[in-house]
């Protein structure tokens, strides 16, 4: 747990930044009620971050937690999913960047392991395994981690915080007790193209300086749609063993292909590659509506304004060896990015008159999607708390729609594209 001892100004203000994008808790643990216990005196944001950043290392955590899940709406799934339902389980992480988070469920545990720079995400519904390499980080992390980084002054920490406080609204830190630790919370809101983000509560062991959780709501509920707490929590070395998981016998392996690409981009593709279950490499070298065109099979549909928002970019996808295009609209979080790809081998609605389309697993459990028309062409919609995704495929060519968005504006967007 180095980390927050070396990391620089900028990465710890990026820690905060980052939070709001996220839809997993990764090193979080939980943002819990105060359920008494002590309670940190109360600080600016820049001192508490100062302390957090020179707080002594932590050699590993050992925690059960409890995950809740409001993002999808529970008629939209058939059956228990862990994932999909929320559930309880446990987290253990180490100071090598191991990591193994586990969600208990009825027709089997959802993992996620990190090690040694791979990575396994098991998931019980279909009895698949994925597995990748993480992307790796410009320069030696290893040098970086012996070599070290000044730790940054208050003045420094507090000028960052003014720069991020134009663009997001910063509460707290307030004292709070997380798990039986002391901790400092704050609560994180855009000002402008926040989409349907309400705002993210971060909170982090006052002590240790290590982030102790993460909460995120939409812009209309009162209650969190994504929530990762602790209901115990302890440090010490974590044993090598515990980070070794095998699947289940007869699981199907996913290689999935490390990607290197970020924003919107990355958001829109990796959205698109867990729900198509195919690995995609952005092409960062070739952009622009008509250099894109040039390796595409079919005709590119990439107006200079969708539903009234303006195009931002257009790139070149490489999507399971296959040429796609990648459209962006809009800044911010409220932005709608656009997935084009050849229909061929895309499985399409039998019917357009069907109710929904179903994601199911072996034992028909899954994700049931309501299908829509799309100027007379059958697709099927997402609709989450955080944002609407539409796939649909039209004059020969499969479209994915999203962004953090309601229905109404997906569907709009969709339709301007259609011919």
């Amino acid at each position: 747990m180095k980390f927050l001892r070396t990391v620089s100004t900028q990465r710890l203000l990026a820690i905060i930044a980052g939070v709001v994008i996220a839809v997993a808790g990764g090193t979080a643990i939980a943002v819990a009620a105060s359920n008494g216990g002590p309670k940190p005196p109360r600080e600016s944001l820049a001192t508490a971050l100062h302390q957090a950043a020179s707080a002594p290392a932590v050699t590993g955590i050992t925690a059960r937690i409890k995950f809740t899940n409001n993002l999808i709406n529970t008629s939209d799934i058939q059956g228990t999913d862990p994932i999909l339902n929320g559930a309880t389980g446990r987290l253990w992480m180490s100071n090598d960047g191991r990591l193994r988070l586990e969600l208990q469920g009825d027709n089997g545990d959802a993992q996620v392991v990190v090690n040694n720079g791979s990575f396994s995400i098991y998931d019980p519904m279909t009895n698949t395994v994925y597995k990748g390499t993480l992307p790796q980080q410009s320069g030696s992390s290893s040098s970086k981690s012996s070599q070290g980084e000044a730790i940054p002054t208050v003045a420094q920490i507090q000028s960052d915080i003014n720069q991020l406080a134009q663009h997001w609204n910063l509460v707290g830190p307030t004292p709070r007790n997380v798990a039986g630790q002391p901790a400092y919370k704050i609560q994180i809101s855009p000002k402008h193209d926040g989409g349907l983000l309400g705002q993210v509560q971060l909170a982090w062991d006052a002590a240790r300086g290590i982030p102790l959780g993460i909460a995120i709501y939409s812009t209309s509920s009162s209650s969190p749609v994504l929530e990762l707490k602790a209901t115990s929590i302890s440090y010490g070395s974590v044993p090598v063993s515990d980070f070794k998981v095998s699947p289940p016998a007869g699981a199907k392996v996913v290689r999935i292909a490390s990607t290197a690409t970020s924003g919107t981009a990355a958001a829109a593709a990796g959205m698109h590659a867990h729900k198509a279950g195919k690995a995609h490499k952005a092409h960062t070298d070739i952009t622009g509506a008509a250099a894109v065109q040039a390796h595409l099979p079919f005709t590119l549909a990439a107006p200079g304004t969708l539903d009234g928002v303006q195009q931002q970019s257009v790139q070149l996808l490489d999507w399971g060896g296959s040429p796609a295009a990648l459209v962006t609209y809009g800044q911010g979080l409220g932005g709608i990015a656009v997935i084009e790809q050849s229909a061929s081998g895309q499985s399409t609605s039998s019917s357009s008159s069907s109710s929904s389309s179903s994601s199911q697993g072996g034992n028909g459990q899954g994700l049931s999607l309501p299908t829509v028309s799309i100027n007379g062409a059958s697709g099927t919609e997402l609709d989450t708390a955080l944002g609407t995704v539409i796939t649909f495929s039209s004059g020969g060519v499969h479209y994915t729609v999203l962004g953090s968005v309601p229905p109404t504006a997906a569907e709009a967007a969709a339709k301007a594209l259609a011919p």
